[in-house]
């Protein structure tokens, strides 16, 4: 999708109408034939044309209000993003529009539009599992919309980011697992385009191989939706195998969640016959039997620095000469029982 201003003159050029024609075709006047307005609609809606000009016109004025993309609002990590952002946007005096790609790239896409026609001042992005492809972004950060990335996010070289340090939470708690005394660990690993998965991944990775031990790669299963129901399969999937593993790495609470059902159903015990650890520290981990061992990620902290980022480079007096930051926020491992030997203590 393509943000660049198409005008009306641009789509009357193309099919050689004039632009009044153009204009009452697009306000569905009478006067216009139904196949003039099929040709007219039909090449806005290619050329991503906005008729909110007015929208445009004003793009200088500050409406105090910023917009927030988030892959799901039921997640309850990004469920305390958003309390973080809230709570630094209200202080300076901002409103906040919340929208939900639903891990969708189409969504996101719609998203970054409708938020753009609203004239917010700027956006809090965090990508969802099916984006690979950022034109829609780099479309709108070259139209001057300030965009700070939290969490999920690229390597845009125009933007501000606030991230977790994916990479050595992974690795602490796989080394965790090793300390705990087992050694064939999998990995339930996410969406493979999200940059958060392969850090941690790389943490895994690391661990195994510093420790002297031998990963095999059918204990690494790519989970894309990265839900309990597919945690329960994919550890259906491990169980199975001829050398199956004696702990799990999950690379998020529900997966583990779901890893823990499935080593039940077979009838086995955690942690005495295999352990699982998640990512996340989910407010139901604690409440699991056994309970979960788990990364905590600062999800309230990495709202507010992202809000904290996002308004600063809204309200930066020289904007062409701004220097965009990476905040990365450190994890914190959470040890329960799930991944304890038995006799092991925390």
């Amino acid at each position: 999708m393509n943000f660049n201003q198409v005008t009306i003159k641009d789509i009357a050029r193309e099919l050689g109408i004039s632009p009044s024609t153009v204009s009452r075709a697009l306000k569905d006047h009478p006067d216009i034939s139904v196949e003039t307005k099929k040709a007219v609609n039909a090449l806005a809606e290619k050329l991503n044309y906005q008729p909110n000009i007015v929208a445009l016109n004003l793009r200088q004025k500050k409406t105090n209000t910023i917009g927030v993309i988030i892959p799901e609002i039921v997640h309850f990590f990004f469920s305390t993003v958003i309390s973080g952002i809230e709570d630094v946007a209200y202080q300076a005096g901002y409103n906040v529009i919340i929208t939900q790609s639903n891990e969708s790239y189409e969504r996101e896409m719609t998203d970054l539009k409708a938020l753009f026609n609203s004239r917010v001042d700027g956006m809090l992005l965090s990508l969802s599992r099916e984006t690979i492809n950022f034109d829609h972004i780099e479309s709108l950060i070259s139209k001057g919309v300030p965009i700070v990335f939290y969490d999920r996010m690229y390597d845009s070289p125009h933007t501000s980011k606030v991230i977790v340090d994916d990479y050595a939470g992974a690795k602490e708690a796989v080394l965790h697992l090793i300390d705990q005394g087992w050694k064939k660990i999998a990995h339930l690993m996410a969406a493979p385009n999200l940059k958060i998965s392969t850090d941690r991944l790389k943490g895994y990775e690391d661990a195994m191989q510093e420790s002297g031990l031998k990963s095999n790669k059918e204990w690494v299963v790519e989970c894309h939706s990265g839900t309990f129901e597919e945690g329960k399969r994919a550890t259906k999937k491990l169980l199975a195998l001829p050398n199956p593993p004696d702990a799990i790495f999950a690379n998020n609470d529900p997966m583990a969640m779901g890893a823990m059902m499935a080593i039940k159903d077979k009838g086995l015990k955690i942690p005495n016959d295999i352990a699982v650890v998640g990512f996340s520290n989910w407010f139901f981990g604690e409440l699991l039997e056994p309970s979960l061992t788990t990364v905590d990620q600062p999800g309230f902290e990495m709202g507010q620095e992202a809000a904290r980022l996002l308004i600063k480079q809204i309200e930066s007096k020289d904007k062409d000469h701004l220097q965009h930051e990476t905040k990365i926020l450190k994890t914190k491992l959470v040890v329960r029982h799930s991944s304890l030997k038995k006799g092991g203590s925390k």
